[in-house]
């Protein structure tokens, strides 16, 4: 990362008033992640399965760049702020709906003993202290929940955004955030709020949360089976690909999620779980609540200072509008060939079972979607692979 100086008071001004000021800072900084990606079992421009060689960006982390900077405002207390842009690494265009700033973009005030509180466009609590615990933290997207239902892999930000952090007291923390529609005559439309709370002694981390958002589309736009779709007014929505697509008509999403962590010299090992609910109201085209529970397991080697190697398993199982059960394997190793540059290679299988509930309102044999990729499939199962690098700077 390049550090840059700001001074916002010149030494004339300084020497001339006899007023001390407290020097502010500014940080540029980014990564791009880029890959060679073979997925087996892809439908194509035709519906049917396939085969896709490609260049894909983002299985570890998302390509961004951006600035972030505090200013000591004295007695403890600084102003901060992060602005945080997200791109198509093989395209250049800009991610997140073609945002400026789609990851992050954010100003507050922070102190040791007063925590930190932030407004504008940012991360939910889950996110923050749960994702942490789980194995996406480690190896991305080719290690999260079929379509992500639960946010695992950070694919809903929230605008308009109220949001307090917590100090850490003893190893425990929490944080609260609030959204306000701005929906004139419904205070609550598009509404999203968040809680969440990490505890951590020594080897041992916990964390749990719950995550609401609101569809902020009008009933009467909400037509059917999602035709319109979701308009979170603060929140993105979470549907990136066949196993939840059906639902972005939904009046409003809950996620439920807890994750424990243990680390054992070389070894680190996680458990989560989560439960995500869909529920409809009179125009969203599904009558029932569709409901996710998902269950994850992580193991990590650090099997030198510069190699890890991860294995993980997810079990999905959609009930209420429709039924399906997805298991997925996943598989990762990732090498640091300096502190800002690595390379990994990462894969995974699942195997999808049940009916799904299309885009069009009727219900298929469930196929299956690694992750948040996007990947559709005709077929029960999936394969990918991706061989990539990662520099950071």
């Amino acid at each position: 990362m390049k550090r840059i100086a700001l001074s916002t008071l010149s030494l004339a001004l300084l020497s001339a008033t006899g007023v001390a000021h407290a020097q502010s800072s500014v940080t540029l900084y980014g990564l791009i992640d880029e890959s060679i990606q073979y997925a087996h079992n892809t439908v194509d421009t035709n519906g049917k399965n396939s085969n896709q060689v490609g260049l894909v960006g983002g299985n570890l982390q998302g390509p961004r760049f951006g600035l972030k900077g505090t200013e000591d405002l004295g007695g403890g207390l600084k102003a901060i702020f992060q602005l945080e842009n997200g791109f198509d690494v093989n395209t250049g265009k800009l991610g997140q709906g073609g945002r400026m700033f789609g990851r992050q973009a954010y100003v507050g005030l922070t102190g040791d003993q007063w925590g930190t509180f932030t407004l504008g466009r940012q991360y939910d609590p889950l996110v923050d202290l749960v994702q942490p615990l789980t194995a996406d933290n480690y190896f991305g997207s080719t290690f999260t929940t079929p379509g992500d239902v639960d946010n695992n892999d950070n694919s809903s930000r929230t605008n308009s955004a109220i949001k307090y952090t917590s100090p850490v007291w003893s190893g425990f923390q929490f944080e609260g955030m609030y959204a306000l529609g701005g929906v004139a005559g419904a205070t609550g439309s598009g509404q999203s709020w968040s809680g969440a709370a990490t505890y951590a002694t020594g080897p041992f981390s916990v964390a749990a949360g719950y995550f609401r958002l609101d569809n902020g589309n009008t009933l009467a736009s909400r037509t059917s089976a999602g035709a319109v779709g979701w308009n979170g007014s603060t929140s993105d929505g979470t549907f990136d690909n066949q196993v939840n697509g059906a639902y972005a008509a939904a009046k409003s999403i809950g996620i439920a999620s807890v994750a424990v962590q243990y680390v054992a010299g070389p070894f680190t090992a996680n458990l989560r779980y989560s439960n995500a609910q869909y529920k409809p109201d009179a125009n969203s085209g599904f009558g029932s609540t569709e409901k996710y529970n998902i269950g994850g397991a992580y193991l990590g080697y650090q099997a030198t200072p510069a190699m890890l190697v991860g294995v993980g398993y997810i079990y999905t199982k959609a009930s209420g509008d429709s039924s399906a059960t997805y298991h997925q394997v996943s598989l990762g190793g990732d090498y640091n060939l300096s502190k800002r540059t690595d390379v990994y290679l990462v894969g995974a299988y699942q195997h999808a079972s049940g009916q799904q509930r299309t885009s069009g309102g009727g219900l298929v044999d469930a196929g299956a979607a690694i992750g948040s990729y996007g990947y559709n499939s005709a077929s029960s199962s999936q394969e990918l692979v991706s061989l990539g690098i990662r520099h950071k700077f």
